[in-house]
């Protein structure tokens, strides 16, 4: 049976849809939903976008998508769907939305992907010790003799602390099957039927901290996690471990972390701080014991276009009135970074 044609908005920042639109996605697009507005707007103040919002059964959104609150949603009476090409809904998302029954779809699954493979990385390159050498060997240009003062340098039998079983995190742990790892996997929530079929062992937090030599956060940020690795969880992590940070800078007390680090204890791999950006002072940018990323594990680039494509996807569901698969409830919020 045919269906009308939706009539879609995209809401986001110019900078966001020149990364997550081609040529060949933009035609999609234009096949699955009418455009309310043939260019992306980052604001419901203008006086076309707001009239063009009368008509518009869903929004398209990513970075830069402003709050959608009760003003916005009183002048679009015919909007169903909230469709993010992106990661979190929580800073445009509003009660609003909720209480008016609009369907709500995230990215996020899209987004795991890069931030896993950032993650599978950063763990092989800390076993092998590769940020010590790099530093040591721009510390010694011409000489081979200081490698003798590196830990070991070994991914064979190691163990990886995974902490956190959500969408990312089980994507880790999938990834590091077929390497001569043992895996733990701490998080309260988590099933142990499903963390032992992905081959890894469900253990408390502070065991995992104190078996594992690489340690990786894919907990959310929340008033319980804030500071989730303290100064006593630090102090539980073996002599020369790496703790990785993809997830949300609030999840480690950095006062801590430094202090560990800069008595070369422990070592580190963060692509998120808090603050963030770190302050230019601060000791972690000197530390050859440290790696530090400008919050760039997730998509850039042309990965970008993983998340339009699962966002169309989405919208071609709605379209032809299909099941959304990756609909967000308001009750999950709690849980989600």
């Amino acid at each position: 049976m045919p269906h009308d044609r939706v009539s879609a908005l995209l809401v986001m920042s110019d900078a966001a849809y020149r990364d997550l639109f081609d040529d060949a996605l933009r035609e999609r697009l234009e096949t699955l939903a009418d455009l309310a507005l043939p260019v992306p707007v980052a604001t419901f103040a203008d006086a076309a976008v707001q009239a063009a919002l009368g008509g518009t059964d869903v929004l398209v959104t990513s970075w830069g998508c402003p709050p959608i609150d009760a003003d916005v949603l009183a002048g679009a009476p015919r909007l169903r769907a909230v469709l993010h090409a992106a990661g979190s809904v929580k800073h445009h998302v509003t009660d609003a939305c909720w209480d008016r029954g609009l369907a709500v779809t995230t990215a996020a699954a899209a987004n795991a992907v890069p931030v896993a493979e950032y993650t599978l990385a950063a763990i092989l390159a800390a076993g092998k010790r590769v940020p010590q050498f790099a530093a040591g060997y721009r510390a010694h240009p011409g000489e081979l003799g200081w490698r003798d003062g590196v830990d070991d340098a070994s991914n064979y039998r190691r163990v990886v602390g995974v902490v956190g079983f959500s969408r990312i995190g089980r994507r880790v742990v999938d990834l590091l099957r077929p390497f001569d790892l043992t895996v733990l996997v701490a998080d309260p929530y988590a099933d142990p039927v499903a963390v032992a079929a992905a081959g890894a062992e469900l253990v408390e937090l502070d065991d995992l901290l104190a078996r594992s030599d690489v340690v990786t956060l894919h907990a959310p940020s929340l008033p319980e996690t804030r500071h989730l690795i303290d100064a006593r969880r630090c102090d539980l992590m073996r002599d020369g471990a790496t703790l990785i940070n993809t997830a949300r800078g609030a999840l480690v007390d950095h006062a801590a972390l430094t202090a560990e680090c800069e008595r070369g204890r422990l070592h580190a791999v963060l692509d998120v701080t808090e603050p963030e950006p770190l302050p230019p002072d601060s000791p972690l940018y000197r530390l050859p014991n440290v790696v530090l990323t400008p919050h760039i594990a997730g998509a850039l680039g042309s990965e970008c276009r993983r998340l339009t494509a699962l966002a169309l996807d989405e919208l071609e569901r709605l379209a032809a009135g299909e099941p959304l698969r990756y609909e967000v409830r308001r009750a999950d919020l709690v849980m989600q970074a």
